[in-house]
């Protein structure tokens, strides 16, 4: 039995005596647990999705406002007879691409460190970068020894290595705070913010667009847009980029003061003392627990030791995604998420050539066209995105993440077959609607639940490494897109038909998402089911595995078979 500790009063709870009269660490560590599974919604779990959503809103606004930015680069920095106001297919591809890369570096780099030294000291560093790199580009230019595009794709770089140290930190950090019953709907709505990232860069743009009204109606063509109107489209764009930054100040300060997670804490610190007075502290909206710092260091002494949760090292690491059970997950959820990037950022990403073929990007004059591009993608994210992830929130906990992934790529391989094959015979009012719904299904679909499973289907201390894993491979495959199989729609490109092998692509795309039908087959539903469930902790589960049970192991070998909800209700006794 651990030493009761003195002091304590209706302010300052003695969160240690809870648990001091339990001897078994690992039940300790149980029955804490169980707090943070069982505890009923509330403004805790609200803080934490907006703490973590603003940085998704972030990642959103600065990834997708590069689709109407290089627009206007094009008509700022690329004058002449040769590029009349346009931007070069791979000066273009490589400010898109260049993200991407940072990206993969964000996600596996983060991903690691945040299980090597945690969550906590982690989360905010990205978001320091984000800001600094991003302030950065709107104040970038040109000069006689490197260009534009150079100087945009270093700090785009820089950005992406912010941006995906994002995914693992929010998502896991997210997983690990909430209750079960609403654990999917709780990491959906951060990640849905990602629809209002892609919403917000639509309106700056549309806003700064009317606000240069007068000098964009002085020209007919991106080619003839000198003089004020092109030095109205330099301000325009420096300002969609800049107010990329504005959000993510604002979060900052939550996101360097946020506690460890407890089950960081148990498991890989191995602390049992601090962990517990973490839940309590956060379950009452405190920063973090502090324990009595003598009880805490003779805890660590006398209960790390009998703690039999593995240690993670590189060897555990590979023995433990050697085994087809567990390898297998971590395919699934990295396959789909490659899968799926192929063609939601293929897509993304080029929404202004998508709104200029659909008739939606021109117009008579520099105003009218980068008005229209800016309304249309308004209108694109309104009508198909953000309902599509708003539904995976509602319904993520009931229909489970599994069937909305799996019918999601299954829909999302029709409609892409119908884009493609039927690319000349729909019309473009046809291609329109089928964006639409391609993008209402994106989202609800493998898009959300791409990023939902890998925060929960792994064990504490891999669960990090993990989702940056899966995540870089989904941004491997948004480089293949953008590089290899984007860059194919202009192949044999005239001035009348700039896009020709667009139907083509669409065709290849369809094919990537009937790959993420077959990687999804692989990953676990998880919904209504604890984190030490899904890791095999718990005896009496079809996931349970008595190497990653802890101190339930020896019990399941003499025979015992209580079940977790008998485990969490010895807190009573």
């Amino acid at each position: 039995m651990a030493t009761r500790t003195a002091g304590g009063n209706a302010a300052f709870h003695n969160f240690h005596n809870d648990y001091a009269h339990i001897a078994d660490p690992n039940e300790r560590r149980r029955l804490a647990l169980a707090e943070i599974d069982k505890a009923p919604f509330g403004w805790y779990h609200v803080r934490a999705i907006i703490v973590a959503g603003i940085g998704f809103f972030t990642d959103a606004y600065d990834i997708f406002a590069i689709g109407i930015v290089t627009t206007m680069l094009g008509v700022v920095y690329f004058q002449g007879a040769k590029n009349q106001g346009v931007i070069p297919t791979s000066a273009d591809t490589a400010i898109k691409v260049a993200t991407s890369g940072g990206t993969v570096m964000g996600q596996l780099g983060f991903g690691i460190l945040a299980d090597i030294v945690g969550r906590k000291k982690m989360y905010g560093l990205e978001l320091i970068i984000i800001i600094f790199a991003t302030l950065a580009q709107s104040l970038a230019s040109n000069s006689p020894g490197i260009s534009i595009v150079g100087v945009i794709v270093f700090w785009r770089v820089l950005m992406g290595i912010g941006i995906g140290g994002d995914y693992p930190l929010s998502s896991i950090i997210t997983s690990e705070f909430a209750t079960t019953k609403w654990r999917g709907a709780m990491m959906g709505s951060v990640f849905a913010m990602q629809g209002m990232g892609q919403f917000a860069a639509g309106i700056i743009a549309l806003i700064v667009t009317v606000g240069f009204k007068e000098s964009l109606l002085t020209a007919k063509s991106y080619g003839t847009c000198v003089g004020v109107c092109g030095l109205a489209v330099d301000k325009m764009w420096r300002t969609i980029i800049g107010m990329g930054a504005v959000p993510g100040c604002i979060a900052l300060y939550y996101r360097l003061t946020i506690p460890e997670t407890p089950r960081y804490t148990f498991d890989v610190s191995r602390d049992v003392v601090k962990g517990g007075s973490d839940i309590k502290a956060y379950l009452t909206s405190k920063p973090e627990g502090i324990p009595d710092e003598v009880a805490r260091v003779q805890g660590m002494r006398d209960s790390a030791p009998q703690l039999e949760i593995p240690k993670a090292s590189f060897k555990d690491f590979m023995h433990h995604y050697g085994q087809w059970r567990y390898g297998k997950v971590l395919l699934g959820t990295a396959g789909s998420w490659f899968f799926l990037d192929v063609a939601f950022y293929g897509v993304g990403l080029n929404n202004s050539t998508i709104l200029q073929t659909i008739g939606y990007g021109t117009g008579p004059n520099v105003y009218l066209k980068l008005y229209n591009i800016a309304v249309g993608n308004i209108i694109l994210v309104c009508a198909g995105a953000i309902p599509g992830y708003w539904v995976t929130v509602a319904t993520c906990d009931t229909i489970g993440r599994k069937p909305i992934q799996l019918g999601g790529f299954i829909i999302l391989t029709i409609i892409f077959c119908v884009m493609g094959f039927g690319y000349h015979k729909i019309g473009q009012n046809g291609l329109l609607a089928c964006y639409v719904i391609a993008e209402f299904f994106f989202n609800f679909g493998p898009n959300s639940t791409t990023f939902i499973v890998p925060g929960e289907c792994f064990p504490t201390r891999y669960r990090s490494t993990s989702h940056g894993i899966s995540a870089a491979s989904g941004k491997i495959g948004s480089i293949i897109a953008q590089v290899c199989i984007g860059t194919l729609r202009t192949h044999g490109a005239t001035k009348a038909n700039p896009n020709p092998w667009l139907d083509h692509v669409l065709e290849i795309y369809a094919l990537f998402m009937l790959g993420g039908v077959f990687t999804t087959l692989l990953i676990p539903e998880t919904k209504r089911k604890t984190l030490e469930q899904l890791a095999g902790e718990v005896p009496g589960t079809p996931e349970y595995d008595p190497n990653m049970a802890g101190g339930r192991a020896m019990e399941a070998r003499n025979g015992s078979d209580r079940s977790e909800e008998e485990y969490s209700s010895d807190k009573a006794v």
